[in-house]
Protein backbone atom coordinates (compact mmCIF):
# COMPACT_ATOMS: atom_id res chain seq x y z
CA UNK A 1 0.00 0.00 0.00
CA UNK A 2 2.74 2.41 0.98
CA UNK A 3 4.62 1.50 -2.16
CA UNK A 4 1.59 2.36 -4.33
CA UNK A 5 1.20 5.78 -2.69
CA UNK A 6 4.80 6.62 -3.29
CA UNK A 7 4.46 5.71 -6.94
CA UNK A 8 1.26 7.86 -7.23
CA UNK A 9 3.02 10.91 -5.75
CA UNK A 10 5.91 10.46 -8.13
CA UNK A 11 3.46 10.44 -11.07
CA UNK A 12 1.57 13.61 -9.92
CA UNK A 13 4.66 15.76 -9.37
CA UNK A 14 5.46 16.31 -13.09
CA UNK A 15 1.86 17.22 -13.77
CA UNK A 16 1.91 19.85 -11.03
CA UNK A 17 5.11 21.31 -12.41
CA UNK A 18 3.60 21.43 -15.89
CA UNK A 19 0.51 23.29 -14.66
CA UNK A 20 2.64 25.73 -12.68
CA UNK A 21 4.69 26.42 -15.82
CA UNK A 22 1.52 26.97 -17.89
CA UNK A 23 0.10 29.33 -15.28
CA UNK A 24 3.37 31.20 -15.21
CA UNK A 25 3.40 31.50 -19.01
CA UNK A 26 -0.24 32.63 -19.04
CA UNK A 27 0.55 35.19 -16.37
CA UNK A 28 3.51 36.49 -18.30
CA UNK A 29 1.40 36.66 -21.48
CA UNK A 30 -1.31 38.60 -19.67
CA UNK A 31 1.28 40.96 -18.27
CA UNK A 32 2.69 41.46 -21.76
CA UNK A 33 -0.76 41.99 -23.23
CA UNK A 34 -1.81 44.40 -20.51
CA UNK A 35 1.52 46.16 -20.71
CA UNK A 36 1.23 46.37 -24.48
CA UNK A 37 -2.31 47.69 -24.27
CA UNK A 38 -1.29 50.27 -21.69
CA UNK A 39 1.73 51.20 -23.76
CA UNK A 40 -0.36 51.45 -26.93
CA UNK A 41 -2.94 53.52 -25.09
CA UNK A 42 -0.27 55.84 -23.76
CA UNK A 43 1.22 56.12 -27.25
CA UNK A 44 -2.16 56.96 -28.82
CA UNK A 45 -2.96 59.44 -26.05
CA UNK A 46 0.42 61.10 -26.46
CA UNK A 47 0.11 61.22 -30.26
CA UNK A 48 -3.28 62.89 -30.03
CA UNK A 49 -2.28 65.44 -27.39
CA UNK A 50 -1.90 69.07 -28.53
CA UNK A 51 1.59 70.33 -29.20
CA UNK A 52 3.05 72.96 -26.86
CA UNK A 53 1.04 76.18 -27.05
CA UNK A 54 2.44 78.97 -29.20
CA UNK A 55 1.14 82.39 -30.27
CA UNK A 56 2.77 81.94 -33.68
CA UNK A 57 -0.06 81.81 -36.25
CA UNK A 58 0.21 79.08 -38.89
CA UNK A 59 -1.63 79.31 -42.23
CA UNK A 60 -2.79 76.02 -43.77
CA UNK A 61 -4.34 75.87 -47.24
CA UNK A 62 -6.69 72.90 -47.70
CA UNK A 63 -7.07 72.25 -51.43
CA UNK A 64 -10.45 71.50 -53.00
CA UNK A 65 -11.11 67.74 -52.88
CA UNK A 66 -8.33 66.98 -50.35
CA UNK A 67 -8.82 63.72 -48.41
CA UNK A 68 -8.26 63.04 -44.71
CA UNK A 69 -4.74 61.65 -45.25
CA UNK A 70 -3.65 64.71 -47.26
CA UNK A 71 -5.13 67.08 -44.68
CA UNK A 72 -3.46 65.15 -41.84
CA UNK A 73 -0.13 65.39 -43.64
CA UNK A 74 -0.52 69.15 -44.04
CA UNK A 75 -1.37 69.56 -40.37
CA UNK A 76 1.67 67.52 -39.30
CA UNK A 77 4.08 69.24 -41.70
CA UNK A 78 2.99 72.69 -40.49
CA UNK A 79 3.44 71.74 -36.82
CA UNK A 80 -0.22 71.69 -35.77
CA UNK A 81 -0.47 67.96 -34.91
CA UNK A 82 2.10 65.39 -33.76
CA UNK A 83 1.16 62.35 -35.80
CA UNK A 84 -0.76 62.32 -39.07
CA UNK A 85 -1.41 58.55 -38.91
CA UNK A 86 -3.04 58.79 -35.48
CA UNK A 87 -5.02 61.84 -36.57
CA UNK A 88 -6.42 59.87 -39.52
CA UNK A 89 -7.18 56.90 -37.21
CA UNK A 90 -8.98 59.25 -34.80
CA UNK A 91 -11.09 60.65 -37.64
CA UNK A 92 -12.21 57.13 -38.60
CA UNK A 93 -12.99 56.32 -34.96
CA UNK A 94 -15.07 59.53 -34.60
CA UNK A 95 -16.59 59.15 -38.09
CA UNK A 96 -15.31 62.61 -39.06
CA UNK A 97 -13.58 64.08 -42.10
CA UNK A 98 -16.34 63.88 -44.69
CA UNK A 99 -17.50 67.47 -44.04
CA UNK A 100 -14.11 69.19 -44.09
CA UNK A 101 -14.12 72.33 -46.24
CA UNK A 102 -11.42 73.68 -48.50
CA UNK A 103 -9.83 77.07 -47.93
CA UNK A 104 -7.10 78.88 -46.00
CA UNK A 105 -7.16 78.32 -42.25
CA UNK A 106 -5.36 80.06 -39.41
CA UNK A 107 -4.30 77.82 -36.49
CA UNK A 108 -1.85 78.00 -33.62
CA UNK A 109 0.15 75.14 -32.05
CA UNK A 110 -1.69 74.03 -28.91
CA UNK A 111 -5.07 73.70 -30.61
CA UNK A 112 -6.78 70.39 -29.72
CA UNK A 113 -7.71 67.67 -32.20
CA UNK A 114 -11.41 68.26 -31.61
CA UNK A 115 -11.00 72.02 -32.13
CA UNK A 116 -9.23 71.32 -35.45
CA UNK A 117 -12.07 69.03 -36.54
CA UNK A 118 -14.68 71.63 -35.55
CA UNK A 119 -12.82 74.37 -37.45
CA UNK A 120 -12.56 72.28 -40.62
CA UNK A 121 -16.21 71.18 -40.43
CA UNK A 122 -17.43 74.79 -40.08
CA UNK A 123 -15.17 76.05 -42.85
CA UNK A 124 -13.81 78.65 -40.43
CA UNK A 125 -11.42 80.01 -43.06
CA UNK A 126 -9.37 83.18 -42.91
CA UNK A 127 -11.52 86.14 -43.90
CA UNK A 128 -9.94 87.85 -46.89
CA UNK A 129 -8.99 91.49 -46.50
CA UNK A 130 -11.64 93.52 -48.28
CA UNK A 131 -11.84 96.96 -49.85
CA UNK A 132 -15.17 98.72 -49.32
CA UNK A 133 -15.97 101.69 -51.53
CA UNK A 134 -19.12 103.73 -52.09
CA UNK A 135 -19.79 105.41 -55.43
CA UNK A 136 -22.39 108.12 -54.76
CA UNK A 137 -25.29 108.70 -57.14
CA UNK A 138 -24.50 111.43 -59.65
CA UNK A 139 -20.73 110.88 -59.63
CA UNK A 140 -18.91 111.40 -62.91
CA UNK A 141 -16.22 109.08 -64.29
CA UNK A 142 -13.61 111.64 -63.20
CA UNK A 143 -14.95 111.71 -59.64
CA UNK A 144 -15.07 107.91 -59.50
CA UNK A 145 -11.47 107.78 -60.77
CA UNK A 146 -10.29 110.19 -58.10
CA UNK A 147 -12.08 108.26 -55.36
CA UNK A 148 -10.60 104.96 -56.51
CA UNK A 149 -7.18 106.59 -56.56
CA UNK A 150 -7.37 107.08 -52.78
CA UNK A 151 -7.65 103.31 -52.24
CA UNK A 152 -4.48 101.24 -51.76
CA UNK A 153 -3.54 99.35 -54.90
CA UNK A 154 -5.76 101.39 -57.22
CA UNK A 155 -4.71 104.14 -59.59
CA UNK A 156 -6.73 107.05 -61.00
CA UNK A 157 -4.77 106.91 -64.25
CA UNK A 158 -5.12 103.14 -64.66
CA UNK A 159 -8.87 103.39 -64.10
CA UNK A 160 -9.28 106.17 -66.67
CA UNK A 161 -7.27 104.15 -69.18
CA UNK A 162 -9.51 101.10 -68.71
CA UNK A 163 -12.85 102.91 -68.61
CA UNK A 164 -12.52 104.08 -72.19
CA UNK A 165 -12.22 100.51 -73.52
CA UNK A 166 -15.85 99.35 -73.41
CA UNK A 167 -15.20 96.52 -75.85
CA UNK A 168 -13.27 94.65 -73.15
CA UNK A 169 -16.30 94.27 -70.87
CA UNK A 170 -19.28 91.92 -70.90
CA UNK A 171 -22.52 93.82 -70.26
CA UNK A 172 -25.94 93.89 -71.87
CA UNK A 173 -26.21 97.66 -71.39
CA UNK A 174 -22.81 98.34 -72.96
CA UNK A 175 -23.62 96.18 -76.00
CA UNK A 176 -25.71 99.06 -77.42
CA UNK A 177 -23.14 101.78 -76.68
CA UNK A 178 -22.77 103.99 -79.78
CA UNK A 179 -19.37 104.54 -81.35
CA UNK A 180 -19.49 108.31 -81.09
CA UNK A 181 -16.13 110.16 -80.93
CA UNK A 182 -17.85 113.12 -79.24
CA UNK A 183 -18.48 111.08 -76.07
CA UNK A 184 -16.08 112.30 -73.38
CA UNK A 185 -15.83 108.99 -71.51
CA UNK A 186 -17.25 105.91 -73.20
CA UNK A 187 -18.62 104.35 -70.00
CA UNK A 188 -19.88 107.56 -68.41
CA UNK A 189 -23.28 106.78 -66.87
CA UNK A 190 -22.83 103.00 -67.13
CA UNK A 191 -21.01 102.38 -63.82
CA UNK A 192 -23.84 101.94 -61.36
CA UNK A 193 -23.54 103.99 -58.13
CA UNK A 194 -23.46 101.56 -55.21
CA UNK A 195 -21.44 100.42 -52.20
CA UNK A 196 -19.09 97.68 -53.33
CA UNK A 197 -16.83 95.23 -51.52
CA UNK A 198 -13.80 93.80 -53.28
CA UNK A 199 -11.02 91.46 -52.28
CA UNK A 200 -7.71 93.17 -51.71
CA UNK A 201 -5.80 92.97 -54.98
CA UNK A 202 -8.85 93.49 -57.20
CA UNK A 203 -7.91 95.40 -60.36
CA UNK A 204 -9.46 98.54 -61.81
CA UNK A 205 -10.75 96.42 -64.68
CA UNK A 206 -12.54 94.08 -62.25
CA UNK A 207 -14.14 97.09 -60.54
CA UNK A 208 -15.48 98.33 -63.88
CA UNK A 209 -16.79 94.86 -64.76
CA UNK A 210 -18.60 94.58 -61.43
CA UNK A 211 -20.15 98.07 -61.78
CA UNK A 212 -21.43 97.24 -65.28
CA UNK A 213 -22.91 93.97 -64.05
CA UNK A 214 -24.66 95.89 -61.29
CA UNK A 215 -26.28 98.15 -63.89
CA UNK A 216 -27.51 95.08 -65.80
CA UNK A 217 -28.90 93.71 -62.55
CA UNK A 218 -30.74 96.94 -61.74
CA UNK A 219 -32.16 97.20 -65.25
CA UNK A 220 -33.51 93.65 -64.93
CA UNK A 221 -35.45 94.77 -61.83
CA UNK A 222 -37.42 97.38 -63.81
CA UNK A 223 -41.06 96.79 -64.84
CA UNK A 224 -41.28 94.16 -67.57
CA UNK A 225 -42.41 96.69 -70.20
CA UNK A 226 -39.40 98.99 -69.90
CA UNK A 227 -37.83 97.96 -73.23
CA UNK A 228 -41.15 98.38 -75.01
CA UNK A 229 -41.37 101.82 -73.39
CA UNK A 230 -38.01 102.75 -74.92
CA UNK A 231 -39.18 101.61 -78.34
CA UNK A 232 -42.49 103.51 -78.14
CA UNK A 233 -40.62 106.69 -77.17
CA UNK A 234 -38.02 106.15 -79.92
CA UNK A 235 -35.18 106.14 -77.40
CA UNK A 236 -32.06 104.00 -77.28
CA UNK A 237 -30.61 102.65 -74.06
CA UNK A 238 -27.82 105.23 -74.33
CA UNK A 239 -30.29 108.11 -74.70
CA UNK A 240 -32.35 106.86 -71.76
CA UNK A 241 -29.26 106.74 -69.54
CA UNK A 242 -28.33 110.21 -70.76
CA UNK A 243 -31.74 111.60 -69.71
CA UNK A 244 -31.44 109.73 -66.38
CA UNK A 245 -28.05 111.34 -65.75
CA UNK A 246 -29.48 114.82 -66.43
CA UNK A 247 -32.27 114.14 -63.95
CA UNK A 248 -29.75 112.86 -61.39
CA UNK A 249 -27.65 116.02 -61.55
CA UNK A 250 -30.63 118.38 -61.59
CA UNK A 251 -32.97 116.89 -58.99
CA UNK A 252 -32.62 116.37 -55.24
CA UNK A 253 -36.26 115.94 -54.23
CA UNK A 254 -37.36 112.44 -55.29
CA UNK A 255 -40.93 113.45 -56.06
CA UNK A 256 -39.67 115.85 -58.74
CA UNK A 257 -37.68 113.37 -60.80
CA UNK A 258 -40.60 112.39 -63.06
CA UNK A 259 -41.62 116.07 -63.38
CA UNK A 260 -38.15 117.10 -64.57
CA UNK A 261 -38.15 114.08 -66.88
CA UNK A 262 -41.42 115.39 -68.30
CA UNK A 263 -39.89 118.83 -68.90
CA UNK A 264 -36.93 117.26 -70.74
CA UNK A 265 -39.30 115.16 -72.86
CA UNK A 266 -41.50 118.14 -73.71
CA UNK A 267 -38.56 120.30 -74.73
CA UNK A 268 -37.07 117.52 -76.87
CA UNK A 269 -40.43 117.02 -78.58
CA UNK A 270 -40.58 120.75 -79.39
CA UNK A 271 -36.93 120.86 -80.48
CA UNK A 272 -36.13 123.38 -77.74
CA UNK A 273 -32.63 123.58 -76.26
CA UNK A 274 -32.66 121.82 -72.91
CA UNK A 275 -30.59 124.59 -71.28
CA UNK A 276 -29.58 122.38 -68.37
CA UNK A 277 -26.86 123.87 -66.21
CA UNK A 278 -25.51 120.45 -65.24
CA UNK A 279 -24.36 119.84 -68.83
CA UNK A 280 -22.19 122.96 -68.65
CA UNK A 281 -20.88 122.04 -65.18
CA UNK A 282 -19.79 118.72 -66.68
CA UNK A 283 -17.38 120.61 -68.93
CA UNK A 284 -15.66 122.47 -66.08
CA UNK A 285 -12.63 121.23 -64.16
CA UNK A 286 -14.45 122.02 -60.93
CA UNK A 287 -18.19 122.68 -60.49
CA UNK A 288 -19.24 126.28 -59.81
CA UNK A 289 -21.90 127.43 -57.39
CA UNK A 290 -23.18 129.81 -60.06
CA UNK A 291 -22.52 129.68 -63.80
CA UNK A 292 -21.47 132.86 -65.57
CA UNK A 293 -22.59 133.97 -69.03
CA UNK A 294 -19.17 133.07 -70.46
CA UNK A 295 -19.61 129.52 -69.13
CA UNK A 296 -22.81 129.16 -71.12
CA UNK A 297 -20.83 129.94 -74.28
CA UNK A 298 -18.36 127.05 -73.93
CA UNK A 299 -18.14 125.32 -77.29
CA UNK A 300 -19.00 121.68 -76.73
CA UNK A 301 -21.67 119.24 -77.95
CA UNK A 302 -22.44 118.74 -74.24
CA UNK A 303 -23.49 122.39 -73.84
CA UNK A 304 -27.30 122.19 -74.03
CA UNK A 305 -27.56 125.99 -74.09
CA UNK A 306 -25.91 126.04 -77.51
CA UNK A 307 -27.09 122.73 -78.97
CA UNK A 308 -30.65 121.38 -79.11
CA UNK A 309 -31.32 117.76 -78.28
CA UNK A 310 -29.48 115.49 -75.88
CA UNK A 311 -25.73 115.69 -75.23
CA UNK A 312 -23.59 112.89 -76.77
CA UNK A 313 -23.91 110.77 -73.65
CA UNK A 314 -24.59 110.68 -69.90
CA UNK A 315 -22.92 113.23 -67.68
CA UNK A 316 -22.93 111.12 -64.50
CA UNK A 317 -23.94 107.78 -63.01
CA UNK A 318 -27.72 107.86 -62.48
CA UNK A 319 -29.58 106.14 -59.65
CA UNK A 320 -32.32 103.58 -60.27
CA UNK A 321 -34.87 106.27 -59.30
CA UNK A 322 -33.60 108.56 -62.06
CA UNK A 323 -33.57 105.69 -64.57
CA UNK A 324 -37.22 104.98 -63.73
CA UNK A 325 -38.06 108.69 -64.10
CA UNK A 326 -36.33 108.78 -67.50
CA UNK A 327 -38.44 105.81 -68.62
CA UNK A 328 -41.71 107.04 -67.15
CA UNK A 329 -41.86 110.87 -67.29
CA UNK A 330 -44.76 112.77 -65.75
CA UNK A 331 -47.24 113.78 -68.44
CA UNK A 332 -47.48 117.57 -68.05
CA UNK A 333 -47.19 120.71 -70.20
CA UNK A 334 -44.28 122.06 -68.18
CA UNK A 335 -41.39 123.45 -70.22
CA UNK A 336 -39.47 125.34 -67.51
CA UNK A 337 -38.31 124.94 -63.93
CA UNK A 338 -36.24 127.03 -61.54
CA UNK A 339 -34.67 126.10 -58.21
CA UNK A 340 -36.36 127.46 -55.09
CA UNK A 341 -33.98 129.61 -53.08
CA UNK A 342 -35.53 128.63 -49.76
CA UNK A 343 -33.06 125.84 -49.03
CA UNK A 344 -35.53 123.07 -49.90
CA UNK A 345 -33.70 122.28 -53.18
CA UNK A 346 -37.10 121.89 -54.81
CA UNK A 347 -38.24 123.58 -58.04
CA UNK A 348 -40.98 125.82 -59.36
CA UNK A 349 -42.44 124.59 -62.66
CA UNK A 350 -44.03 126.59 -65.48
CA UNK A 351 -45.72 125.95 -68.82
CA UNK A 352 -44.85 129.31 -70.40
CA UNK A 353 -41.86 131.60 -70.36
CA UNK A 354 -43.96 134.35 -68.75
CA UNK A 355 -44.84 132.04 -65.87
CA UNK A 356 -41.20 130.99 -65.68
CA UNK A 357 -40.07 134.63 -65.26
CA UNK A 358 -42.56 135.07 -62.41
CA UNK A 359 -41.22 131.89 -60.77
CA UNK A 360 -37.68 133.27 -61.02
CA UNK A 361 -38.75 136.42 -59.17
CA UNK A 362 -40.65 134.37 -56.60
CA UNK A 363 -37.58 132.21 -56.06
CA UNK A 364 -35.38 135.28 -55.48
CA UNK A 365 -37.79 136.53 -52.82
CA UNK A 366 -37.50 133.22 -50.99
CA UNK A 367 -33.85 133.97 -50.37
CA UNK A 368 -34.67 137.18 -48.49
Amino acid sequence: MEQWLDESNELEAPKRKKWKLMLLLIGLLLILLIGGAVGTGLYITSALKPLPTSEQEVRIVIPQGAGSKQIAGLLESTGIIKNSFMFTYYLKYKKEGSRFQAGEYSMKPGITIDQIIDKLNKGDVVKEEMIRITIPEGYTIQQIAEKLGTQPGWSTEAFLAEVDKPGEFQSEAVSSLPDNPEIKHRLEGYLFPETYEFKKGTTEQEFIERSLQELDKKLSSLPSDWKEKLTSRHLTMHQMLTIASLIEREVVVDEERALVSGVITNRLNQNMPLQIDATVQYLLDKPKERLLEKDLQIQSPYNTYLHPGLPPGPIASPSLASIKAALYPEDTKYLFYVTKKDGSQGHLFAETYEQHKKNIEASKKMAN
